[in-house]
């Protein structure tokens, strides 16, 4: 959000519904490709007053293809619409299968408003560091990853009770929502 000309615009963050955190985030591959990566989701609460606490997620995949190289990235994707919220909420999608995602426009003075933002459910921005370079056939899984949400919440619990608004903040994640807060409450002014 802070780097000047290549940040996310404050207005797209304002009418997100979700927000996907996935830092460090690895790709590599040599013709057969990997993802991994693991990360947090929060979800405006009803009424569009503040989020959710965090519900943990992995981001896995393959590819195939004329690919090569080593990278690690972290990403962040808003979740434009309804129909990209419920594939958060649904035990696993695929990122460009189920779930259509477009790289999302940067700097503070766009106004994001294209026919391919206004119909993507999730836009995607990312800052890399490695080298990779090639095109990649599939796409990746989001899922919930429970082991996390149980180290972080002392309990099982499944995303979509965590997303809907029903769960406190834990003290580990107050950052995080304090942060989110502090962005969304720029748009009052």
């Amino acid at each position: 959000m802070s780097t000047a000309d290549k940040g996310v615009p404050q207005d797209l963050l304002n009418k997100s519904r979700c927000v996907i955190l996935v830092p460090g985030l690895k790709k590599g591959g040599l013709i057969l490709g990997v993802k991994y990566g693991r990360g947090f989701v929060s979800c405006r609460k009803s009424g569009g007053v503040g989020w959710s606490a965090p519900a943990s997620v992995r981001v896995e995949g393959g590819s195939f293809g004329i690919q090569g190289g080593v990278s690690e990235q972290d990403v962040l994707l808003l979740v434009m619409n309804d129909t990209g919220m419920k594939h958060l909420l649904a035990s696993k999608f695929t990122l460009g299968g189920e779930a259509t995602a477009a790289a999302g426009p940067v700097g503070r003075d766009i106004t994001a408003q294209t026919d391919a933002v206004m119909r993507a459910e999730m836009l995607s921005y990312s800052r890399s560091r490695g080298l990779f370079a090639g095109i990649s056939l599939q796409g990746a899984t989001l899922r919930p990853d429970a082991d996390s949400n149980r180290e972080l919440y002392g309990r099982d619990i499944e995303n979509r009770e965590i997303l809907t608004g029903a769960v406190p903040v834990p003290a580990a994640a107050q950052k995080l929502e304090s942060l989110l807060n502090k962005n969304s409450s720029r748009m009052t002014r």
